[in-house]
């Protein structure tokens, strides 16, 4: 990999194009996805308010004492919900831990559900006084702009539009609330290492502020993404890419440390994690197998039992 940047672009659509065309859509959507594992979605349907009022809440979070943040974070937990302090997350095979925090919100289950033993539950600060509110309402808007995107790319791989539907009803997602503390100069490893995603698909809001970059394939160089203000980027997970035998990839991606002018500023990101449900069974589709492309997974496995692996691989299970 070259640290001289790549010139390729990610291109913008609009998700408002799904229902006028769906399956040109479908196209530019996947088409996007198979050439940068990445792409970039414009009116997605998440309001502003919505998204400003989280802004402030996340900041508002991060900002308390840090003896009352560590106060929600589960020992032994995995990081599955609540806080998980600063240098806790190392990217896979790399040298430092991230330079970050964050806080992890999921699905809320009514009592006795088939999933509550393998999804936790939520843990609630006692401030912001409306963070559950606001939070369980985005991660809703996060949910329905997820559902239309996975219907796209079922159409680009040639099923049914719904056919994600029942993988992800009641699905292992996750919204990640980052915070990036400004950093000294002379900081060891980078805000976030170069890493694949686990899940089926990522929904990102937050990558104006410079600093994501994703590992250009055809040219082993990095190349910046810079979203137009308000879109959402959304990247191929490891899940997506195991399921469709590579043709969609999960890329490599980083957070790199900003110029000396902005090292004093925080940066803040909400990444919405589409998982599948636990006991979604992870086996190649039969139409991304062929003679030119072997199947590389012909041992099917559990979402649950997947998620697990990769824990252990990035620290945030211990063995």
């Amino acid at each position: 990999m070259l640290d001289t940047p790549s010139t390729a672009e990610v291109p913008t659509l609009s998700l408002a194009d799904q229902e006028r065309d769906p399956d040109g859509f479908a196209a530019a959507f996947g088409g996007s996805f198979e050439r940068f594992g990445f792409a970039i979605v414009a009116d997605h349907g998440v309001s502003q308010e919505l998204i400003d009022r989280a802004w402030a809440e996340t900041a508002e979070l991060f900002a308390l004492p840090e003896d009352e943040k560590r106060g929600y974070f589960v020992e032994g937990g995995g990081g599955a919900r609540g806080y998980t302090p600063f240098k806790t997350e190392i990217a896979k095979d790399a040298k430092h831990v991230d330079l970050k925090e964050f806080w992890h919100i999921g699905r809320e289950l009514p009592a006795g559900h088939r999933y509550t033993d393998s999804m936790a539950s939520n843990i609630w600060p006692a401030r912001p006084a409306e963070f559950k509110d606001t939070f369980l309402e985005l991660f809703t808007a996060f949910d329905r702009a997820g559902d239309r995107l996975l219907s796209a790319i079922a159409r680009h791989l040639k099923l049914d539009p719904h056919w994600f539907d029942p993988a992800v009803k009641d699905g292992n997602s996750v919204l990640r609330l980052l915070h990036y503390p400004p950093i000294p100069v002379d900081a060891e490893g980078v805000r976030a290492g170069a890493h694949e995603d686990i899940n089926l698909i990522t929904l990102l809001l937050g990558a104006e502020e410079a600093g994501l970059e994703l590992l250009d394939r055809a040219n082993g160089r990095w190349l910046a993404i810079k979203p137009p203000e308000g879109a959402m980027v959304v990247n191929v997970g490891d899940m997506l890419q195991r399921l469709t035998n590579h043709v969609l990839p999960s890329t490599t991606h980083r957070v790199v440390n900003p110029p000396p002018e902005r090292r004093g500023h925080s940066r803040y990101s909400m990444p919405f994690f589409l998982h599948p449900a636990p006991d979604f069974l992870i086996e190649t589709l039969p139409q991304t197998i062929s003679a030119e492309r072997p199947n590389r997974y012909p041992q099917p496995i559990t979402a649950h039992d997947y998620l697990h692996q990769r824990l252990v691989e990035i620290g945030l299970i211990k063995q």
